[in-house]
């Protein structure tokens, strides 16, 4: 989708600071992407200087490398392995807690989220399209509702996908389309600004920065266009229920669960999925506990424990859960897939799977 017919506004780079100045006077502290230990990460961002300037990224399944350039750009990157879930649905965190009272009895009290009010710059739109269909889920969660509100997020155009990509398939990227209060594309030069909300309004409103001209429109709009014609993965079909549904028995789980390790990588850096378990830690003295929610996986055994009895005993069932659940499951409930096309699920597998494959041995002579 090209840049919105309302003209953007165009920060200089050499002006940069200025948009975390006008952030910061907004009350946000700021987070971003920064190339640290080996990978795109997300983090706290005290300058622009902090910004990954001339970093780029080299995947392929089971691998991600950094490479240094001397491109001026901050963005020239596909995705690292965080999305945008820990910011609201924390790896763990703290429900309720209970304790023995003075008269014999039990008391509870609940478990206030923290909620910093964060400005998250370089938010790709596949990230964007998962935070969506993660607010359905939680949309009645006051832990993640709390964490959500504080959130202004700057999405950045992706000019750059990976060879692990397919967003153009799944019809979230690699253009803005949705979830972002501020828009950014990137050229040498600086950044193409634009609001797609009232905050995000406020926020630029308080930089006095010239319009954008055609010929950097044109080169945003151009670079949109290579990135999607660029990727050449892709799912073979926008709704996969029926077949893979009747495929639970296909060889090709087998196969596959040959290879899989079932160490929840896929799921951990997963941008949608959601699987959770909850546990008390009791404190030493035993008076009182705390209940704690935790990121789970359906690759985990214990995942499937229902009645006492784990329903799911092997990687091939656990396998099969996961990818006919995202792809197929999915439907039923949020009307769409809950694949994103961000391909983290191959690049970060230790051994490599890349699901394609295992879509085509499904689908090969079906009609």
């Amino acid at each position: 989708m090209p840049i919105p017919h309302r003209r953007p506004f165009f920060l200089p780079r050499e002006e940069l600071e200025c948009l975390f100045d006008a952030l910061r006077a907004g009350g946000y502290a700021c987070v971003g992407p920064q190339a640290r230990d080996g990978a795109i990460v997300y983090g706290r961002l005290d300058s622009s200087a902090q910004l990954p300037h001339g970093w780029r990224d080299r995947q392929a399944p089971g691998a991600y490398r950094l490479l240094q350039t001397d491109s001026p750009r901050c963005f020239a990157w596909a995705s690292g392995p965080q999305g945008l879930k820990p910011f609201s649905f924390a790896p763990v965190e703290g429900l309720w807690r209970s304790w023995r009272r003075a008269d014999g009895g039990l008391g509870f009290e609940a478990v206030e989220a923290e909620a910093p009010r964060l400005a998250i710059i370089g938010v790709k739109a596949c990230d964007l399209a998962a935070l969506a269909m993660l607010d359905r889920h939680f949309a009645e969660d006051a832990h993640y509702q709390a964490r959500r509100r504080g959130l202004l997020l700057l999405g950045v155009d992706c000019h750059h996908p990976a060879a692990t990509c397919f967003c153009r398939s799944t019809g979230d990227g690699p253009a803005l389309t949705q979830g972002y209060q501020i828009g950014m594309a990137e050229l040498d030069e600086g950044l193409l600004l634009w609001s797609n909300a009232e905050r995000g309004a406020e926020t630029l409103a308080l930089l006095d920065l010239p319009e954008a001209t055609e010929g950097q429109m044109e080169q945003a709009n151009r670079a949109i266009e290579n990135a999607a014609q660029g990727q050449t993965r892709e799912l073979p079909g926008p709704d996969l229920s029926g077949v893979l549904f009747e495929s639970l028995d296909h060889p090709a789980w087998e196969k596959v669960a040959e290879r899989c390790l079932s160490c929840g990588n896929c799921t951990a850096v997963c941008p949608t999925c959601f699987c959770h378990d909850q546990i008390s830690e009791p404190a030493l003295d035993g008076g009182e506990s705390l209940q704690v929610r935790r990121w789970d996986s359906c690759f985990n055994e214990g995942q499937s424990l229902l009645r006492g009895r784990v329903v799911r005993g092997n990687i091939r069932l656990r396998y099969r859960q996961w990818l006919t659940h995202k792809l197929a499951g999915w439907h039923a409930r949020f009307g769409r897939s809950g694949c994103v096309g961000c391909g983290r699920c191959i690049t970060w597998c230790p051994t490599g799977i890349d699901f394609h494959p295992v879509l085509d041995a499904i689908l090969e002579g079906r009609p």
